[in-house]
């Protein structure tokens, strides 16, 4: 039958040696960011939490970057044989770069357990130590990723590099924006307008936190709703 070359959804399609347990492991760590995404999503709608609310909103604008840097860049992979497009930076070391980072910085710096010392149904208060426990293994799990690509041949070396520096800087630009937006107040000024304010799903409105009850700008809580 006549017609156009099929193509292929390449969302989720990863090249690797079937017979090689560590690019077996690599292949569904290349999986992560969907599965972050996924993540995302699933905590906003459940919890209405703006600090989620705002890390995915960082988390895109660092995709979008990552998209501008590819085709300002316009180098090749490593090999054009298991990868499509651009591979400088590398995206999928840019994506858990930055949310390693703005979770770091959250967790150390913005997360006071002294706020909410009562566990409740949407918030359960976690220490010191259990936050640096947290950082850890976010930053491992994204190391991991990172040289996952490097394993797998879809980048170089310095591809993953430079993803890794522009998902830090991205993380640490945004951590220090949404910091002045909470002391500035322009987080309640947004959480004032129509979209933020209710969701409604078909039973009741499913609020945004929006008074000091559900969210402490000054010193947040991991779980702000």
């Amino acid at each position: 039958m006549d017609g156009p070359p099929l193509a292929s959804l390449s969302l989720t399609h990863v090249n690797y040696d079937p017979t090689d347990r560590i690019a077996w492991l690599c292949a569904h760590l290349a999986l992560v960011p969907q599965a972050l995404v996924i993540t995302y999503t699933a905590l906003i709608w459940s919890t209405r939490e703006i600090e989620i609310l705002l890390m995915f909103a960082g988390q895109m604008g660092c995709e979008a970057l990552n998209w501008i840097l590819k085709r300002y860049f316009k180098e090749q992979r490593p090999t054009q044989i298991v990868g499509k497009g651009y591979g400088m930076p590398s995206s999928h070391a840019q994506f858990v770069a930055f949310f390693a980072t703005y979770l770091t910085l959250f967790l150390l710096f913005r997360h006071d357990p002294h706020n909410h010392p009562h566990a409740s149904s949407t918030h359960t208060p976690i220490s010191l130590w259990q936050r640096i426990g947290t950082a850890l293994a976010a930053i491992g799990g994204a190391a991991a990723v990172a040289l996952s690509r490097t394993y797998l041949k879809y980048h170089s070396p310095k591809q993953i590099n430079v993803g890794c520096l522009v998902g830090v800087a991205c993380g640490i630009a945004w951590f220090v924006v949404t910091s002045i937006a909470r002391r500035t107040g322009l987080v309640h000024k947004l959480l004032e307008l129509p979209p933020l304010r209710s969701v409604d799903d078909g039973k009741r409105k499913n609020n945004f936190a929006t008074n000091d009850q559900r969210l402490q700008l000054p010193d947040s809580s991991l779980q702000l709703a």
